[in-house]
């Protein structure tokens, strides 16, 4: 039964969207390393299958805890109840899925940037949707949207603002990610979140495999040197984040978690300016601040 939370709950889920964010935005150096040695749908394949074995031990042993505790197991307790797991897992992997596909297709025909600024306008899209199931958005969010929005373009775009194929086919990513957010605001309140987010992985899992063994040739020797990359995209980017993402967006507001977690393109550019040495320009900085500028507004 979903629950409205209180300001310090708000804040605490917040708080894990932006570790959420900082993991995703860091995790952009392993995801270019490994594109250069696999196809997209191996990545994604090899990573969703690392973060569902990733997840085993940790469900085990926050179980064992629970019970040692005495505290109410969070386990499906019946048939309707794994029902709706199962469904939540599909409808979220499904979407995940498809969106990371339309993600890697777009960005071939069209700059890393433009695709950066185009899929984070899920925060844009979100609130649109949340207004369509009947969700009110106070004017002040809609104010840090556009503060947001202001934010990546600063941060991203360098040119002029046209849409092409790829452009158009990256937007249809920030639609589907937009919806696996809405997906997630669903059932996240109502089954055990960990568990969802293990079964939207091994979803996503499953249908990757299918495309790669359809689509792209699989070579052992390249899977051993991209495997470093997507070790660490599965277990962080895949186990670590998404599962904070279902956490985090337990009984949030779809429109603050959203602007929160479109914070991944500053960790990005701060990660590419620490690890990689990539300067930033006064207009990339301002950028930053804005960004965070909206998340502190939507928290006030």
């Amino acid at each position: 039964m979903e629950k409205k939370l209180d300001k310090r709950g708000e804040l605490l889920h917040t708080l894990a969207l932006l570790v959420c964010a900082a993991i995703w935005g860091s995790a952009f150096v392993a995801q270019s390393v490994g594109a250069e040695y696999v196809g997209a749908f191996t990545f994604l394949a090899v990573r969703n299958w690392i973060a569902v074995a990733f997840l085993i031990p940790v469900i085990f042993v926050r179980d064992t805890i629970l019970k040692k505790r005495g505290r109410p197991s969070v386990r499906p307790a019946n048939r309707t109840q794994r029902r709706f797991l199962l469904m939540g897992g599909a409808a979220c992997g499904f979407f995940l899925c498809a969106a990371s596909a339309f993600q890697q297709v777009g960005i071939r025909y069209t700059t890393t940037a433009k695709a950066g600024f185009i899929t984070a306008l899920y925060v844009v899209i979100v609130p649109i949707l949340s207004v369509f199931f009947g969700k009110s958005v106070k004017s002040r969010i809609w104010m840090c949207v556009a503060l947001a929005v202001l934010g990546l373009y600063l941060l991203c775009m360098r040119g002029e603002l046209s849409l092409s194929f790829g452009d158009g086919v990256v937007l249809v990513c920030a639609f589907l990610f937009a919806c696996q957010i809405m997906t997630v605001d669903y059932f996240a309140p109502q089954v055990d979140t960990v568990r969802l987010s293990q079964t939207q992985f091994l979803v996503t899992a499953l249908l990757s495999t299918v495309c790669m063994l359809l689509f792209e040739d699989l070579s052992t020797d390249s899977l051993i040197r991209a495997l470093p990359s997507i070790a660490y995209a599965g277990v962080m980017s895949s186990g670590v984040a998404y599962t904070l993402q279902i956490i985090g967006q337990q009984n949030l507001n779809p429109a603050i978690a959203s602007i929160t977690m479109s914070l991944e393109s500053v960790f990005a550019a701060l990660a590419g300016w620490i690890v990689l040495g990539q300067s930033m320009t006064v207009r990339e900085l301002a950028g930053c601040v804005l960004m965070f500028a909206a998340i502190i507004l939507a928290q006030l």
